[in-house]
């Protein structure tokens, strides 16, 4: 019986959904244009991109070289590691987004006067830092480079160029061209998500008041639970559709990878999916019109789109509003489908998005799940 009454409320709901084409154009066409307007978008310039230093050498030389990269205020000095297993697992996780590899008789080539060769990392799933740090890394290392070979004409007394004595190559991981669209697909993705289920979610339970047709919903047998699971799973289907509908684009369209596991990235979509609903839900029971619900939704879409990570790095923002990025759920879910996408990580790498994207979505659906049962009572 259960059963009966939540799928007539599902069937309902669909039904409203296909007579409505301003939904439909929402639901199906809206992400498309956004996907091809935001997949051709600029870059940015960032500071302060954090890097991994793995030093085999450990000697003075060496360390003026790293002295000439913390010179600049691009890179900031955040990890000393001693292996390139442990540089690799901080570039994955996104703690750091480059990383310097010196290798251990670099002292030993400097002073022969010969050419040393050091490695130079960057994690090319933002290509916006990382285009920024691929010629800041290019630069200082000539610089430096530079620096050496004139200390050295200075020295022997010569005039005549010498070689390079540092030769600094460098590497992109995950988007070697540093495509913008393999930034912005997986973004979008998350836009997608919790725009379309919580704008939708907000009209849909809005729309039965003014039509006074949720009054005749509350005297029927149906059960609050069952209205509101009725009322949002269609929306949670549509949200899934448009998801593969974006990843589908994005990897013909514009080729970008999805070097991940589908079951993860849906798992993962899904869970930033209830804060989607749950905010569409929540913003339902404070308005009395479609135009108050999706109003007081983008209340908080506009600071999830700047605050994020989706348009500008979080690197190039000022510590307060960083500090506040880290009450947004999106900023989470970004961090998880790019590495998802890009750089084919596991779910075991991405608890610290995981774990805030379950309590944001359990507090915002409980307290979204309560009002609304209140507002039935």
């Amino acid at each position: 019986m259960t059963n009966s009454r939540l799928l007539s409320i599902i069937r309902k709901e669909f039904v409203q959904i296909a007579r409505d084409p301003r939904t439909l154009v929402l639901a199906l066409i809206i992400p498309v244009v956004q996907l091809f307007l935001l997949g051709y978008a600029a870059n940015n310039d960032v500071r302060n991109i954090p890097l991994a230093i793995y030093d085999q050498d450990r000697g003075p030389t060496a360390r003026a070289l790293i002295d000439a990269y913390r010179a600049a205020d691009y890179f900031k000095l955040a990890y000393d590691v001693d292996s390139e297993a442990e540089l690799r697992t901080l570039i994955e996780n996104g703690d750091a987004r480059a990383g310097l590899i010196i290798p251990a008789d670099y002292s030993l080539q400097i002073k022969s006067g010969s050419s040393a060769q050091v490695a130079f990392i960057l994690d090319g799933s933002d290509p916006t830092a990382a285009s920024t740090a691929l010629a800041a890394a290019q630069f200082i290392g000539q610089a430096h480079a530079t620096a050496i070979m004139s200390e050295r004409l200075q020295q022997k007394g010569q005039t005549a160029a010498l070689t390079l004595p540092v030769d600094v190559r460098t590497q992109v991981w995950y988007n070697p061209d540093l495509a913008s669209a393999y930034f912005m697909v997986p973004g979008l993705t998350g836009m997608i998500l919790q725009t379309l289920t919580s704008i939708l979610t907000a009209s849909a339970v809005v729309r039965e008041r003014e039509r006074g047709t949720i009054e005749q919903l509350i005297v029927t047998p149906i059960r609050p639970w069952e209205l509101l699971l009725g009322k949002l799973l269609p929306y949670t289907i549509l949200a899934l559709v448009n998801t593969f509908e974006v990843l589908v684009i994005g990897s013909l369209w514009f080729n970008v990878p999805v070097r991940g596991d589908l079951f993860q990235i849906a798992l993962v979509s899904g869970l930033f999916l209830v804060t989607g609903l749950g905010i569409g839900l929540l913003a339902s029971t404070i308005a009395n019109t479609q135009q108050e619900a999706i109003l007081t939704v983008w209340m908080t879409l506009l600071p999830s789109i700047f605050l994020s990570g989706f348009f500008f790095p979080l690197e190039a923002m000022p510590r307060f509003l960083q500090v506040i990025s880290y009450a947004i759920p999106l900023r989470y879910y970004l961090v998880a489908i790019r590495s998802l996408m890009l750089k084919g990580v596991g779910i075991e790498s991405l608890q610290p998005q995981i774990i805030p994207l379950i309590i944001f979505g359990l507090l915002i659906m409980s307290a979204a799940a309560l009002r609304f049962k209140k507002r039935l009572d």
